[in-house]
């Protein structure tokens, strides 16, 4: 019996595993689609979200036995107050992947363990442990490296969403945690929803191409949502820290596209800050993983 449920915890691991790497895939692709698309930041903006949307309603449907509006009834004041933050979220990673290099935009992400712990002392009140302290120290001067090198205009303000983003993920992300019960599908619905009305009369005239709309529709449903429901739910099945881990490919692959596709290069300071940051990140969530699960 004991053998039996050893190779049944082993293959949840690595399914989920799996799933949360194939939820990670999907997102580093979202500076790779930004720059396949030759539009405006309101076009790219507004139909990702339309078809993230369309995705997420499916998924909530889903999950309460095709009844969205048992999904949506159920988001109360707390939810509401998330759909705003989630929607400034959703606009802070298209614009700074439109204004500045995916590699910035990257870089700044991964300091999100580090923004939410220190969401989580000032709302909640968790002290902070020496080594979040220390590793969002190290996090935050290469930041600081970084920015100091960003000159241009369109840099400083693909950095300042990139931060905003960054912001309102750490706070989506301790709110799930402060009231578990909330189910973060319809509040990503409803963000996606009000994205597409305020994007909609800031669009252009004219219209995307067919194919430049079907690159939109699989940009809004990979990244919006298909990848959020692996992500979540191969995280079920494996360690926090470990799949704290497996985002930093995130980081690390979305230059890479670009790079591949594009001939972007990361500038000398975005990799330095790239580098420091990784480093303090992967140090933190080791740690993390070291500890036995009571103990996270």
């Amino acid at each position: 019996m004991a053998t039996i449920d050893s190779a049944a915890s082993t293959g949840r691991r690595r399914t989920g595993i799996a799933l949360v790497t194939a939820g990670t895939l999907l997102w580093s692709l979202a500076g790779f689609f930004v720059r396949l698309l030759d539009l405006d930041v309101w076009t790219v903006f507004g139909w990702r979200a339309f078809f993230g949307a369309l995705g997420l309603l499916a998924i909530v449907a889903w999950r309460n036995g095709g009844r969205v509006d048992r999904g949506l009834a159920g988001l109360g004041p707390v939810g509401l107050l998330a759909i705003p933050v989630s929607a400034i979220s959703m606009f802070g990673y298209i614009g700074a992947l439109t204004f500045t290099d995916v590699a910035n935009v990257m870089t700044i992400y991964a300091t999100i363990p580090f923004v939410a712990a220190g969401i989580a002392f000032l709302w909640l009140g968790e002290r902070p442990t020496r080594r979040v302290v220390v590793a969002s120290a190290i996090s935050f001067a290469g930041i600081a490296a970084m920015a100091a090198s960003a000159l241009g205009p369109s840099d400083i303000r693909g950095n300042a969403l990139a931060f905003a983003m960054t912001v309102g993920f750490s706070f989506l992300m301790v709110l799930s945690r402060r009231h578990p019960h909330l189910q973060m599908a319809a509040i990503n619905l409803g963000a996606a929803a009000i994205c597409f009305v305020i994007a909609l009369p800031l669009m252009p005239a004219v219209w995307p191409t067919p194919v430049q709309f079907l690159i939109l529709a699989v940009f809004g449903l990979a990244t919006n949502a298909l990848a959020y429901v692996l992500f979540l739910t191969g995280g079920r099945h494996i360690p926090s820290g470990e799949a704290g881990l497996i985002a930093l490919l995130d980081v690390v692959l979305g230059p890479l596209w670009v790079f591949l596709a594009f001939g972007e290069v990361p500038t000398g300071a975005a990799l330095f800050a790239g580098v420091v940051v990784l480093g303090a990140t992967g140090w933190y969530l080791s740690g993390l993983a070291s500890k036995p699960p009571a103990d996270r």
